[in-house]
């Protein structure tokens, strides 16, 4: 029987949506929603067939991470982490691994930024030293998601040898030498558990090495990046799409008691053209979300420049359709109850979660004047 992930995104969704207040009220994790995903089979979504998973599209991970960010943007920032660290895994991981995140027994995710390159993902300036079969791995990670709930990070460092940009590791959670630098209290996406890790002598088996030494950054290029950036994208179109609905829903339903005719804030053509503008973003944005995945899948030429545009098409959208929710809302916008608020906070983190906005307006233009987009 084919595997409905339609019907799993809705059974999930509806956990992270009992628990997004609090995730964000108490800057919990969501562990509810993660064990619902976990239930309900999506941490093996992407995990193929051979292994026990589900073998499924990028596409349809985009529409479960679009589904329930509409919920829970943290709860969707874990999963994104999750699905892009399966990714490489599934590409260059050993059979045990794959095997457990099929099983829904592994929660997976990805150890790229560091204070030293900062948003520069591809270029770690952490070390790894081999000592006989064994790496150790020295670094400062500026951000890891589900920095104490992973199972494991894909980790980057430098190569071990030659002079190439990187080279991916596995590394487990709690191993000897990982210290969490502090628990995250953010601006938004306050549960997805994001924080500062230092890797002090930490050693693991050169087994651990995912692909050859020295080719990360192709892996994070062909690999990671389509997905990471789809993902990073289809949450904030949760976000705005969530916001479009409780704006609406709201314009029709308060009315201004002081007038006999009990007129609602929709009755005001103003307020109807800003949630009219609101739908018209996000279903401008979604057409190119949907245009990147149809590209992937064909192969097209311009794949690669759709996979840069779709992240910052998406984080502009979410952040003008929630400013625009804050103005329709007024006041109340400001109060938790109504249920902006929180997807306010939220939209921003995909604006500056590397590569960042301005970065991928560069890159885009490099590609566009046909100019290399590294160097």
């Amino acid at each position: 029987m084919t595997y409905d992930f339609h019907a799993a995104a809705e059974a999930v969704a509806d956990v992270a949506r009992e628990h997004a207040g609090a995730v964000d009220a108490n800057a919990s994790f969501p562990t509810a929603t993660v064990e619902a995903a976990r239930q309900h089979g999506l941490l093996a979504l992407l995990s193929k067939p051979d292994v026990g998973g589900h073998g499924a599209p990028l596409r349809a991970a985009a529409h479960v991470i679009e589904r329930i960010a509409r919920e829970c943007g943290s709860s969707a920032m874990v999963l994104t982490m999750h699905y892009s660290g399966t990714t490489v895994i599934e590409a260059h991981g050993d059979l045990a691994t794959r095997r457990d995140i099929a099983a829904g027994r592994h929660l997976s995710t990805l150890a790229f930024s560091e204070a030293g390159s900062r948003s520069h993902f591809w270029a770690p300036v952490s070390t790894a030293t081999k000592k006989g079969d064994r790496v150790v791995l020295d670094a400062e990670k500026s951000w890891i998601t589900s920095a104490n709930h992973a199972t494991a990070f894909v980790w980057s460092s430098k190569p071990t040898a030659g002079n190439e940009a990187s080279t991916l590791w596995l590394v487990p959670n709690k191993q000897k030498g990982l210290t969490v630098a502090r628990p995250f209290d953010g601006l938004g996406l306050r549960g997805n558990d994001s924080a500062p890790v230092t890797a002090s002598g930490v050693e693991i088996s050169n087994k651990n090495r995912l692909g050859d030494d020295g080719a990360g950054f192709g892996i994070m290029m062909g690999t990671v990046l389509p997905t990471f950036s789809c993902l990073i994208a289809s949450g904030a179109l949760g976000l705005a799409e969530a916001l479009v609905q409780k704006t609406a829903a709201h314009a029709s339903g308060q009315k201004y008691a002081h007038l006999a005719t009990q007129n609602a804030l929709a009755d005001l053509p103003t307020i109807r053209a800003y949630v009219a503008k609101m739908r018209i973003q996000v279903d401008m944005a979604k057409g190119l979300w949907n245009d990147t995945f149809t590209a992937l899948e064909e192969g097209r030429a311009d794949a690669g420049l759709r996979v840069l545009e779709v992240k910052a098409a998406a984080a502009d959208t979410a952040a003008q359709v929630a400013d625009l929710a804050m103005r329709v809302c007024g006041g109340m916008a400001f109060r938790k109850d109504v249920g902006v608020e929180r997807l306010f906070r939220d939209t921003r983190a995909s604006l500056v979660m590397a590569p960042t906005s301005d970065q991928l307006y560069d890159f885009i233009g490099k590609a566009i004047c046909g100019m290399p987009l590294f160097g």
